[in-house]
């Protein structure tokens, strides 16, 4: 039996889309080669080099527990048991984004993926957001999330992250950013702007999507994949 690696991460580059509330990327020459053999005087070989200027929380990321609750504990502190584990996808991409995830939808989900949550898990949902409007002016703005009580129904089970291939777990008319609340009351991580889902929805897998350490980090760009068996 095979292992094949899936990629599940958006690309970084200026331009990106970013949650309204955070910086823009910004992406600027360092060096070019051929200023870099003027500088050192080698004949042979120049280094080019760029700067990035990026929000914690731009593209494929997973937040800080302190990002949402001054007492919890940054990026660089959490259990890399958050980032990466034995996970499963359910498929909630038939939910309008006129309506938010509620227990019994994620319930349903489980139950028709054939998987049962176990605790430490981490769930990824897919919506099918990424993939009929990713680029759209629909992206930041038309799209489901948890509901308090389905953030819930999930922390309770055990799930330590949960992720979505959207720009956030809560839905977009939720001011009270339910499933990030969730999160703060059970200290455990989110992880936004997934893509590829839908290689991996009803399936158990190896996850991984390791934080950058960021000393006192609110969160961090990841580059998450998933290996599953052929």
């Amino acid at each position: 039996m095979g292992l094949r690696l899936i990629d599940l991460s958006q690309e970084i580059f200026q331009g990106m889309s970013v949650f309204p509330m955070h910086q823009k990327t910004f992406i600027m020459s360092n060096m070019s080669h051929e200023q870099n053999m003027q500088d050192t005087g080698s004949k042979k070989l120049g280094f080019s080099a760029r700067n990035l200027l990026l929000s914690e929380h731009c593209g494929t990321h997973s937040d800080g527990v302190w990002e949402y609750k001054p007492s919890g504990e940054t990026i660089d502190n959490m259990p890399l048991e958050y980032f990466w584990g034995s996970a499963i996808c359910i498929d909630l991409s038939h939910i309008p984004p006129t309506r938010y995830i509620e227990p019994r939808d994620l319930e349903e989900a489980v139950r028709k993926s054939g998987q049962e949550i176990q605790k430490g898990d981490i769930l990824l949902m897919y919506t099918g957001h990424f993939d009929r409007n990713f680029g759209t002016d629909k992206w930041q703005t038309t799209y489901s999330g948890l509901s308090y009580n389905g953030a819930k129904w999930l922390a309770e089970k055990g799930v330590v992250n949960i992720g979505v291939d959207a720009p956030a777990i809560d839905h977009p008319d939720d001011l009270d950013f339910s499933g990030h609340l969730v999160c703060g009351e059970y200290d455990i991580t989110n992880t936004e702007n997934l893509c590829n889902l839908d290689k991996i929805v009803n399936k158990r897998f190896l996850y991984i999507g390791l934080p950058l350490k960021i000393r006192d980090g609110s969160g961090s760009p990841i580059r998450a994949v998933a290996l599953v068996e052929d």
